[in-house]
């Protein structure tokens, strides 16, 4: 008898307690090897590290571990589940990491709403890990959670749920432009959502050059002087875009758009919303789990290149083409931050894995198994840590690219 897919997604977390283990890296089969990595041989790197700090990167696991953190306030699209309920996600998360970029990491579900509170538990942590990886806390607060920690902490601080997804869709949406033809400072791109990821990737194409964003929420367009209360990143999206102060709703919007991204409600996206886009039109439904259309129904409304974050079809945007190398590149050069120019070189060096003649209206994003994803996001992301200063290790971004791809071979 066929099981469901949570018949078989529960056997998998029970049969397995759970998706990741701890491992032992060094062999402990005899008095001797007791000694060196227990007592008394232990103590050595601990008088290093007492002397200079940043020994604990390379002494200990430090150097490659990375902490997942959430309040379990805004989990996939289930809402607020609270910590417990999260771990599942924080864990799948972890075994993704190591998975695609051999970054070690553990999940850490915070028992705590409070900003505050959660700010002070990261910073107190902090010595364990070489880097922070925010998942799943509702917006707006995790605009301040994330500003607030990459003030104080000396480590890079990045909250997936904004930034990685706004690396992988402005990756696809440059594959899909050049497959149309399309000048991408000059297309109309329309962002349906404004919570972490719409304003994350509304964001991130205005750093990128785009000079015609228009962002829409549940109240409609965003411009400069409406009439709501928005919070400080919506508020300066709504300066920063929609420079023709268009008002109405998505139904406006959308009409002779280039690019319209969603990321909202299920089923939001009418045909009569794509069909009034320009021609060579370019659609990405990245709400979870349900999009705001279907690949299929896009594609019967008649528009070029359209995507989804399903696997089950062709151009899926996934967050995990990225932070596995976003990470992997500023571990091996310790970086202290991960900063606005290092998401835009993510951006290219996934785009840029596909040639030109390779393009299809059903291919113009890396699939999330290519092989050259993380080698290429963590040269990149190296490159860019390097040249601004941030780096406190200098590799050379081509040897990040071919550690990256060993690690990944082992």
């Amino acid at each position: 008898m066929t099981m469901t897919l949570r018949e078989e997604a529960l056997k998998l977390h029970l049969d397995n307690n759970g998706k990741i283990a701890v491992s032992c890296k060094v062999p402990i089969a005899t008095r001797h090897d007791l000694a060196l990595a227990y007592t008394p041989g232990v103590a050595e790197p601990c008088k290093d590290i007492k002397e200079d700090k940043g020994l604990s990167f390379e002494y200990t696991c430090r150097g490659n571990m990375v902490a997942i953190i959430s309040d379990g306030t805004r989990v996939l699209g289930l809402g607020d589940i609270g910590p417990e309920a999260a771990i599942p996600v924080m864990e799948g998360k972890a075994a993704l990491f190591k998975t695609f970029g051999d970054v070690d990491a553990v999940p850490v579900c915070l028992g705590t709403k409070d900003p505050d509170e959660f700010i002070r538990t990261v910073k107190i942590l902090e010595p364990n890990y070489a880097g922070i990886n925010l998942e799943d806390i509702s917006s707006p607060k995790c605009y301040d959670i994330e500003d607030r920690l990459k003030e104080i902490a000396d480590i890079p601080v990045f909250h997936d749920d904004q930034h990685g997804t706004a690396i992988a869709c402005c990756s696809a949406v440059l594959g899909a432009l050049r497959y149309v033809k399309k000048d991408f400072r000059t297309a109309r791109f329309v962002v349906n959502g404004c919570g972490a990821a719409g304003s994350a990737i509304g964001r991130l194409l205005v750093n990128m050059g785009a000079q015609n964003v228009i962002m829409v929420d549940r109240w409609g367009i965003l411009y400069d002087g409406i009439d709501q209360k928005l919070d400080r990143i919506q508020a300066q999206l709504a300066k920063t875009t929609n420079k023709e102060k268009l008002q109405g709703t998505l139904v406006d919007a959308a009409k002779g758009a280039d690019v319209l991204i969603g990321v909202s409600a299920p089923n939001v996206f009418t045909k009569e919303i794509m069909q009034s886009m320009a021609e060579k039109n370019i659609v990405f439904a990245l709400a979870n789990p349900v999009p705001e259309t279907s690949y299929d129904a896009a594609k019967e409304a008649g528009v070029t290149v359209a995507g989804t974050g399903r696997s089950d079809r062709p151009n899926q945007v996934n967050n995990v083409s990225v932070f596995p190398g976003v990470f992997r590149g500023a571990i091996d050069v310790r970086a202290k931050a991960i900063t606005e120019e290092m998401k835009v070189a993510a951006v290219f060096a996934i785009a840029e894995l596909i040639d030109e003649k390779d393009l299809r209206e059903d291919y113009v994003v890396p699939d999330a198994f290519d092989p050259r994803l993380a080698p290429a996001v963590a040269a990149a992301v190296a490159k860019v840590a390097i040249e601004t200063g941030l780096a406190r290790k200098i590799v050379d971004p081509e040897e990040v690219k071919a550690n990256t791809a060993k690690r990944l071979a082992r």
